[in-house]
């Protein structure tokens, strides 16, 4: 999986300050290697200072402004969790940066090319909320990229905080926010029970900021542009740009970064388009949802534009289904993997989704299964569980790279 860059020309530092160019966060000019702290400041120039209470708030009502959501899939709105865990006493911040979704590169590849911009907004949001330290929570992969990083801002001396580096757990629900916090505090990646919330008892009992990688990229950016600026890409309602993975039947899977309401069938010609013809697109990740290619190609990639298939950009992804593969095993891998890493800490985790997964795989072996049973489990209409209009029983075809971590 790599990052590729939209833009014709190389990115000097007064094109990466233009409200509407793309990309922000992987600028084109980069190598394939991190970009250096001196990279970093001479494209970006260096972080404002969050100074002090008053400053504060007012770079907090700034990210309101700007409508910054996370980009970590549930899309909740940022300054509203800056807010909160500000109001709290002695704060932690945590960089997300898990990526426990499978078929997902994106935080990975803004790591590997830019962990200086993701330290920044780490940095930043500490300050915002009154924190004196971040710890920055990665996947293995790029664990030693972003331990040169801290240690190079180290000598340089240009963080007022403490950043600790530490490496994720490798598990589907080790991402989610609370399961992050158990798994720095006690080596347990798995969901605790709320209330209280993070913002008011997180890690080391204090309140808690859990805030995706990628979201913590472009608060940095906010912090030096400013509101007008962010929101000069993507949609009135849903605004900036974001990190997509495209992968699957496409003829060069990648990550790339799109304005928010970009055209889904644009999206997958960045990568090169479809590399047979398509049957379905899974949108959002592995917790998304199949729709039917045709149907989407022409919609925004975003959560209004994809709301009339049920979808959503969920985790910032599209994968590809040709139409020679099996949509109904791909879903059964799928259901079977969510059932794996499920955290077992609920009947209907530990049971019913063991359950659906081994009916699911009935259907797609060609045996008898009660669908019946299976719409009700699901809370499904009759007609939402028939087969795709093309599913080989022996040997199904999966979309090239939906299996790996890349």
């Amino acid at each position: 999986m790599r990052a590729t860059d939209c833009p014709r020309r190389q990115a000097g530092l007064a094109d990466s300050q233009l409200p509407g160019y793309l990309p922000r966060l992987l600028p084109a000019g980069f190598a394939a290697r991190p970009a250096s702290l001196a990279d970093h400041l001479a494209r970006y120039g260096p972080p404002p200072p969050s100074g002090p209470g008053r400053r504060r708030k007012a770079l907090i009502e700034e990210v309101g402004r700007a409508g910054l959501t996370g980009r970590g899939g549930a899309g909740f709105p940022a300054a509203r969790k800056l807010a909160a865990v500000a109001a709290g006493h002695n704060p932690v911040v945590v960089a997300n940066g898990t990526e426990g979704e499978p078929a997902s590169a994106k935080d990975k590849v803004l790591l590997a090319r830019s962990p200086h911009l993701v330290l920044d907004g780490a940095v930043l949001a500490a300050e915002m909320v009154g924190a004196r330290q971040a710890a920055i929570v990665v996947h293995r992969s790029v664990r030693e990229i972003v331990d040169d990083a801290a240690a190079e801002r180290r000598r340089a001396g240009s963080d007022r905080i403490q950043i600790r580096v530490s490496t994720a757990a490798g598990r589907f629900v080790g991402g989610e926010a609370s399961a992050v916090v158990h798994w720095i505090e006690r080596g347990i990646p798995a969901p605790t029970a709320t209330p209280p919330r993070l913002s008011q008892r997180g890690l080391g009992a204090a309140p808690t900021l859990v805030q995706n990688v990628e979201t913590l990229a472009h608060l940095a950016l906010i912090a030096r542009h400013g509101a007008s600026w962010f929101r000069a890409v993507g949609t009135p309602q849903e605004t900036g740009s974001m990190l997509v993975t495209i992968l699957g039947a496409v003829g060069e899977p990648c990550v790339h970064e799109i304005a928010i309401g970009t055209p889904v069938g644009e999206v997958l010609a960045r990568a090169g388009g479809p590399s047979a013809p398509l049957q379905a697109l899974l949108l959002g990740g592995y917790f998304g949802t199949w729709a039917d290619a045709a149907a989407a190609a022409s919609l925004p990639f975003s959560s209004a534009g994809l709301a009339v298939l049920g979808a959503g950009p969920g985790a910032g992804l599209i994968a590809a289904l040709p139409n020679d593969a099996c949509g109904l095993a791909e879903t059964a891998r799928v259901v079977r993997y969510l059932a794996d890493e499920s955290a077992g800490q609920c009947g209907p985790c530990l049971f019913g989704l063991d359950a659906i997964a081994g009916q699911v795989q009935r259907l797609a072996d060609g045996r008898t299964s009660d669908l019946g049973i299976l719409r009700r489990w699901l809370g499904r209409r009759p007609g939402r569980l028939q087969p795709p209009r093309r599913c080989r029983q022996a040997g199904p075809q999966r979309p090239r790279p939906l299996r790996t971590r890349a």
